[in-house]
């Protein structure tokens, strides 16, 4: 059974920084694209980033300049670095792969459960 797991949320202030993490576990014959979404409360969710197997991103305009995201591939992994993070910033963060994965072979939207992110002074 394939599954996500987000870690690195937590409260921080404004202008500080943050390091999501997501780490895949279980049989995955390829991964595609990588992600992260977001969601505020009493908004919908939103993208963040995405990432694909070749290294090509597209940001939110909202977080371009101050987020990064990266993969390692060996891993299963996907990296979010938040910096200058601002109040707006404060929701579920949630990771996303789409990917191949074994037991039976099938193409598969996969996301995590969710980490807070909360920006407050």
């Amino acid at each position: 059974q394939v599954q996500l797991v987000e870690s690195g949320g937590g409260l921080v202030q404004p202008g500080g920084s943050l390091m999501l993490s997501c780490a895949a576990s279980g049989s995955f014959a390829s991964i595609n694209s990588m992600g992260w979404y977001r969601q505020a409360p009493g908004k919908e969710r939103e993208l963040v980033v995405t990432i694909t197997g070749g290294g090509s991103t597209n940001y939110a305009d909202s977080v371009k300049g101050r987020f990064t995201i990266s993969r390692d591939n060996a891993k299963n992994t996907v990296y979010l670095q938040m910096n200058s993070l601002k109040l707006e910033d404060t929701a579920v963060y949630y990771c996303n792969y789409n990917a191949w994965v074994f037991g039976p072979a099938s193409y598969r939207e996969l996301w995590g459960q969710g980490t807070l992110v909360t920006v407050s002074s």
